[in-house]
């Protein structure tokens, strides 16, 4: 799968989704700065892309970047709000959590 999204986006196909798309498939293989990438992109195309910023942030809690983490996912679940996708709201404020206790406990 991911061979051929990187093949379509070396192709000029580039936008939201197919980076989306790229990000899913580079964390499910483990490639998780490769993830990061891809969603970060995502977002910069699509701010209002409420999937990626959901998974961008899970990432970045994934790769232990706590703070960035908690600011991403701050920025989503704005968004989710504002476009009333709850089932995202709901697992961002999940990562949110566990961002923010890892920054409690390193704090302490």
């Amino acid at each position: 799968m991911r061979e051929g999204l990187e093949k379509l986006l070396a192709a000029g196909k580039d936008n939201a989704l197919l980076r989306f798309g790229l990000g899913n498939a580079c964390m499910g293989e483990g490639d998780l700065e490769a993830a990061r990438e891809h969603l970060s992109k995502a977002v910069e195309m699509n701010p209002r892309y409420t999937a990626a910023w959901k998974l961008l942030g899970r990432v970045l809690v994934n790769l232990e970047q706590f703070k960035q983490a908690k600011e991403i996912l701050e920025q989503g679940l704005v968004i989710a709000q504002e476009q009333g996708d709850k089932q995202a709201e709901k697992e961002m404020q999940v990562f949110l959590k566990r961002a923010v206790k890892a920054l409690d406990q390193a704090a302490e």
